[in-house]
Order: structure tokens, then C-alpha cells, then sequence
């Protein structure tokens, strides 16, 4: 499966139908990039245009050159974060997430990930469904789009771990998918909220834990490869962003020594 999106792999136009040079594309990509990073922060309803045009230090003729409204531009912030979730999916260490171990890693991956965020901002896009949904209907069919698109990344593995005799035939990789993704959405939204880890690694162990539960008899289910960060926020003593990136490194090291 591509890492990227439909969209992200047409080559962009102009508001006037043109398609854009290489330079025209890359000037369109960093003024993407550079709205999804305001957006993060201050939500949509936060960032204006001009927020954009003046952090990425481009003209409003060439805002308007490559966007023809905020609506526009929003929208491919969209698949912006939708490219970054894929492709956060499609480290190589994950392989296909077609087995136990790797199911394990991305809860922990996840886990990681928020806490270098010091536990603010959420997830990227759920953050865009929660604030767009009921704002407009041309957004939510994007990102009702890129969550399925998300779901079939965990979805194939899930079905290839049945169809291997992993899982019990009663598993229903639909069913385990969307567990898996609410379980990663809430738990993302209340460790936001109360800048707390605990949620989303409460909610992913569960869920990794009903999934164990159509695990096939005698099967060996992996434990938490996780750091000792604290559930709090990274401001705690001693759980620095290094501290967590070397037991990154370590759980690697041990991973590599079990595959071979």
C-alpha cells in the first residue's frame, strides 16, 4: 500500500487549471507544511491566510496562485496529515502489522510519539475530524476518506493474521480495526485534554488486549516494549525526549536479537 495519498501523487494545479513546475510544487508544499504546523497549533479557526502567507514568507499572489481560498488550502492540509499518518504507519520496523509483535510496537510507537509532543495537540488528523466534521461537508468526505484509508493499513494485517491461523476464525478484522482506531482517537483526545499518557496507553492496551483475546491456542503474545517515560507529560524529571529515543533504541536492539 502507498504511503501517500491519491492527491498528494497527481501533480498539483494552479487555481487557473495549469499544472505547477517543480518549483511551483515545492513553493505549494511548504505553504501546506507550514499551514498544517499553525494549524496544529492553533486549530483552524486560529490560522488566517495571512498566518500562512506570512510564515511561509510567501506573497498573497502566490497564495492565491496555488490556493484559491482557505477552504482550499485546509483541504490539502488534510492530506498532508494523512500522508504523515501513512507514512508513520509504513516504518520498516512495523513490517506489514501483520503480527502480534508488530500490533504491540505501533501501541508503543504511539505512545512515543505523543509523549515527544509533550502530550499536546492530539493526533494530527484526528485533531482536523474533531474541529471539520460538522463544519463542511466537502472536508468530512475527505477525512471520512483518510480514515478508511488509515483502517485498511490495519485491516490487511489483521486479515492476513487470520488467514495464517494467527487469529481464530470468529476475528473480525473489521470489528478489531475499528477497535483499534477508537481506542488510538479517544485515548489521543483525553491524553490531550488532561496532558496526561495514561488514557491512550490505557485505551491501546485494551484494545491490543481484545485482540489477544482471538488469538489462536498456544500462541506466545508479546508484552510492552515500552520506556519508563512517566504517564505525565515529558516535563517530568529524568524522561527526557533523548531518554525515550535511547530505550527506543534498546527495544530495537532486543528486537532484532529475537527475529534472529
Amino acid at each position: 500500500m502507498s504511503s501517500t495519498s491519491t492527491a498528494a501523487a497527481a501533480v498539483p494545479e494552479s487555481t487557473g487549471g495549469s499544472p505547477l513546475t517543480r518549483k511551483g510544487q515545492a513553493t505549494r508544499a511548504r505553504i501546506v507544511k507550514t499551514a498544517a504546523d499553525l494549524i496544529f497549533e492553533r486549530g483552524v479557526a486560529g490560522t488566517s491566510i495571512d498566518d500562512v502567507r506570512r510564515r511561509a514568507k510567501v506573497s498573497g499572489s502566490q497564495m492565491t496562485h496555488y490556493f484559491q481560498d482557505k477552504n482550499a488550502l485546509v483541504r490539502a492540509v488534510i492530506g498532508h496529515q494523512l500522508d504523515a499518518i501513512l507514512n508513520f504507519h509504513a516504518q520498516p520496523e512495523l513490517g506489514q502489522l501483520d503480527s502480534f509483535d508488530a500490533l504491540r510496537l505501533w501501541a508503543d510507537l504511539c505512545v512515543e510519539k505523543t509523549l515527544d509532543q509533550n502530550v499536546q495537540g492530539g493526533c494530527s488528523f484526528g485533531s482536523l475530524a474533531g474541529e471539520l466534521a460538522e463544519a463542511d461537508a466537502r472536508m468530512r468526505a475527505d477525512l471520512a476518506a483518510g480514515y478508511d484509508r488509515w483502517a485498511e493499513v490495519l485491516r490487511s494485517g489483521l486479515a492476513a493474521m487470520r488467514r495464517r491461523g494467527e487469529l481464530r476464525p470468529e476475528a473480525k478484522p473489521d470489528v478489531l480495526t475499528s477497535v483499534l482506531l477508537a481506542a488510538h482517537q479517544g485515548g489521543s483526545l483525553l491524553s490531550q485534554t488532561k496532558r496526561d499518557i495514561k488514557p491512550l496507553r490505557d485505551a491501546l492496551d485494551a484494545a491490543l488486549n481484545y485482540i489477544y483475546s482471538f488469538a489462536a491456542d498456544e500462541t506466545a503474545l508479546p508484552r510492552t516494549r515500552r520506556t519508563t517515560a512517566s504517564p505525565k507529560s515529558s516535563s517530568a524529571p529524568g524522561h527526557s525526549t533523548a531518554h525515550r529515543q535511547a530505550g527506543r533504541g534498546q527495544r530495537r536492539t532486543r528486537n532484532a536479537s529475537k527475529a534472529s
